[in-house]
């Protein structure tokens, strides 16, 4: 008999920690950490409010790069799920789904029943949030094949899916988007047949009434833009130039060679209060661009989608660093022949992804001084290179070397076969959802020696609970970078949590782990059969 149960549907919070009104649920929250001074550790409580906006808007989501495999798989998918589309495969049938999606396929533990079973619940359902199959879609292509075309250029979906989408896809054209050749791959000139002309802070201007008329032909209450085209390289951060909004903005008017295309879509985006998130690794966050976030209370986050061979690194030197294990060698080798390979095959591009990806274990390996000295890592070397022939399907070969015990030498190497868009296309629907989540929960610091609290504040602009998506998280300055993955997804599930007025899952299961509590749960079922034993063989 299974040890857990499925909540599938919606449920309410009875406490009276959280309280539903029209329009909000509001939750009284105790935030407990922990300070460590020297040898002294203090334990410090801080009482909270959260308050969650109920009312979902009607959300329209603007993507840079919407002709692209990303772009086109994005809006297939959403188009075949509200359609219920089933298609047939050389394996059999296959229906559509949001598999992948870990706002929309996957489940947390939301408690325990009677009888002492676990509990969980979609992740979805845990507060109102807005449904892909809901949400407007368009954005701006480099590329102005309409995304039927795209869609079959991209290979990405099995055959049959694509003739019966085509119909619902050739229709939708991508807006002319900006096009700074010295920022992206040479080869990438052949495509740019849909680019917008005029100055750079024309091109701004025009960025940004393609959002107003975007937010008014579709009646949305809000607009929301996600870079998913090319990497770009890095941009120089320069005095004068992009190192302060005003000399951000100053530097747009004068058409300043050093801004990037995808930085002139971040303010676009931030002057019109919309979200603005990067899924690709190149530093379209400088220092300008996030002050200008600052100043206008508008969220930005990145950098870099994490899909694939990112993510098992994540979750891979974690587990080796938690369970005493010194990892000591990281090799990690790509080939891929999609368009984001082609771009990549340029040494400037290539030096952003590169940058991205070799990150991603510093938290992991500064967290345990037992195996690692101050200024220690693991030797990480990340190679990328272009095959046509595989086309969207990445192979991903990595090779890990740990020394453990007494000199010992242990050595996992992984393959990993990976259809890199239909793995990045969901995470575009989770940040979508969970950054549009964000925008309506408000939280205050309660004083109870004091008649007069805080004021209601939204999370900091850098919005770093996105991370769990993210290569390269951006954080705010002086916060700490966290890459571990399932760190990243339990900050997302508690602070869930804390707006319902629920204390955090600790997995600490004290009714299962002594005698008292055992017989009183016996008790609770009314009988008393003898505890289960652990098989053995």
């Amino acid at each position: 008999m299974s040890s857990c149960n499925n909540l599938d549907g919606a449920f309410t919070v009875q406490s009276d920690k959280c309280k539903y009104t029209e329009d909000a649920i509001v939750s009284d929250y105790t935030y407990e950490t922990t300070i460590v001074e020297g040898n002294v550790v203090k334990p410090v409580s801080t009482k909270m409010q959260f308050k969650t906006e109920r009312k979902v808007p009607k959300v329209g989501v603007m993507l840079i790069g919407l002709g692209g495999n990303n772009g086109c798989t994005c809006v297939a998918g959403v188009i075949a799920n509200k359609l219920g589309l089933k298609w047939n495969t050389k394996e059999g049938e296959k229906e559509s789904n949001y598999w992948g999606s870990v706002m929309m396929a996957s489940t947390v533990k939301l408690g325990n029943d009677a009888k002492g079973n676990s509990v969980y619940t979609p992740l979805k359902n845990m507060l109102p949030m807005v449904h892909p199959n809901n949400v407007v879609w368009g954005g701006w292509d480099i590329n102005g094949m309409h995304l039927g075309g795209a869609m079959k250029r991209s290979n990405v979906l099995d055959y049959d899916l694509q003739q019966k989408l085509y119909p619902y896809m050739q229709d939708i054209k991508p807006l002319p988007s900006v096009y700074f050749p010295d920022f992206i791959a040479a080869n990438q000139s052949e495509r740019a047949d849909n680019v917008l002309t005029g100055s750079k802070q024309q091109q701004m201007e025009q960025i940004r009434k393609d959002i107003q008329e975007f937010k008014k032909k579709n009646g949305l209450d809000k607009v929301m833009l996600l870079w998913t085209a090319n990497t770009e390289r890095f941009a120089s951060i320069e005095e004068g130039v992009n190192d302060t909004a005003e000399d951000l903005l100053t530097s747009i008017q004068r058409d300043e060679p050093e801004i990037s295309a995808s930085t002139i879509f971040a303010v676009a985006s931030i002057l019109e209060g919309c979200t603005f998130i990067n899924g690709s690794p190149q530093n379209t966050f400088v220092p300008g661009v996030v002050e200008l976030a600052r100043q206008k209370k508008v969220f930005i986050a990145g950098d870099d989608f994490k899909s694939g061979q990112t993510k098992m690194k994540s979750v891979l030197v974690d587990f080796l660093v938690s369970a005493g294990i010194k990892p000591v060698s990281i090799v990690s080798y790509n080939h891929l022949g999609n368009n984001d390979g082609k771009n990549l095959s340029a040494p400037s591009q290539f030096r952003s992804k590169e940058i991205s990806k070799s990150n991603v274990v510093d938290d992991m390996v500064a967290s345990n001084r037992i195996l690692f000295e101050e200024d220690e890592h693991p030797d990480h070397v990340v190679v990328i290179k272009y095959v046509p022939y595989v086309g969207d399907s990445k192979r991903a070969m990595d090779e890990y070397t740990s020394e453990i015990f007494m000199g010992g030498t242990n050595t996992i190497v992984m393959h990993n076969t990976c259809e890199d868009s239909l793995l990045a296309t969901p995470l575009i629907y989770d940040l979508v959802i969970l950054g549009e989540l964000c925008e309506r929960i408000r939280m205050k610091k309660v004083d109870d020696s004091s008649d007069k609290d805080s004021e209601w504040e939204a999370f900091h602009p850098v919005l770093s609970l996105l991370s769990y998506m993210l290569k390269a998280p951006l954080v705010p300055n002086g916060a700490p970078v966290v890459n571990a993955l399932f760190a990243q997804r339990q900050a997302i599930i508690n602070v869930m949590r804390a707006c319902l007025g629920l204390a955090p899952d600790h997995h600490m299961t004290l009714e299962h782990r002594f005698e008292s509590s055992l017989q009183e749960l016996a008790a609770q079922q009314g009988n008393g059969r003898p505890l289960k034993k652990a098989r053995t063989d």
